[in-house]
């Protein structure tokens, strides 16, 4: 069953790092048959108070593979770099 990733800045304290984190980010999520489904600045608030600058969503084949993509060693050497950069967090999803 698919698993997704769901990733929002609320802010960015170094636009220069995180630019960096991004750029660096998207060849790991391949390497571990993720890919990106959406993301971007731009999000529009259904209802509630919740209000990110910026959301991403990933999906990978199944909850194991992409925990095998964060927690991997590729990830993790740049995973500091979003944390320094900016406020941000992120949930996984099961589809199964």
């Amino acid at each position: 069953m698919p698993a997704w990733v769901f990733g929002t800045a609320v802010s960015v304290n170094d636009p220069v790092g995180f630019g960096e984190y991004q750029s660096l980010a998207g060849a790991t999520v391949e390497q571990y048959g993720g890919r990106w489904i959406a993301g971007g600045p731009v999000t529009e608030v259904g209802d509630g108070d919740w209000s990110p600058m910026g959301v991403v969503a990933l999906e990978f084949p199944s909850m194991e593979q992409l925990k095998a993509w964060y927690n991997s060693p590729e990830y993790q050497a740049i995973k500091g770099r979003r944390l320094a950069s900016a406020e941000t967090g992120i949930v996984f999803i099961d589809g199964g």
